[in-house]
């Protein structure tokens, strides 16, 4: 018997129709964006997924491993006042980040930001604290989500971009 080796396919993530709630409509775009940043990682080497695009040192790795560390800031430390400090990244992935590794952290991260909003009683509630050391009080679970949205949203236009670079792949 043949075992199937295959990749499983990435899921289809639409933005939601027209007439979905607002907690739906942000979370099912900013799904729609997190998947988009995966897809520029897929069937890249190690190597390639390392390498910069641009002269600041981004790289798609880079690009991952960041976004799944503002996940972790934003929705569990500051929304849920979970964990002891907001985790950090620097430009230069430690050498031993594989890709494969980079997305898992990325999905975990996205899974336990997901619960996070999946337990909120509304959007309205301020989190427990802000990352922002001149707020008074955290921001709102819909703020959260619309800056998560315009952030990963960001650094997906930049993963089109050296991901076109490296190897001319285009779209989604």
């Amino acid at each position: 018997m043949t075992e199937n080796t295959a990749p499983s396919p990435r899921p289809d993530v639409r933005p939601p129709g027209l007439n979905a709630d607002e907690r739906t409509t942000l979370l099912s775009f900013l799904d729609y964006l997190r998947e988009a940043v995966i897809g520029k990682v897929e069937d890249l080497s190690d190597e390639d997924a390392r390498r910069p695009g641009v002269a600041s040192g981004t790289s798609l790795l880079w690009l991952v491993r960041h976004l799944a560390v503002v996940e972790y800031n934003w929705f569990e430390y500051a929304y849920g006042g979970l964990g002891d400090e907001p985790a950090l990244t620097s430009k230069a992935p430690p050498a031993e980040l594989s890709t494969a590794s980079a997305v898992a952290a990325y999905r975990d991260a996205i899974g336990r930001a997901n619960a996070v909003v999946a337990a909120a009683p509304d959007l309205d509630r301020p989190g427990v604290r802000s990352l922002r050391p001149d707020a008074v009080e955290g921001p709102s679970l819909r703020w959260v989500l619309v800056h998560m949205i315009e952030e990963t949203g960001r650094h997906a236009g930049h993963a089109d971009i050296i991901r076109e670079q490296l190897d001319g792949a285009v779209g989604r």
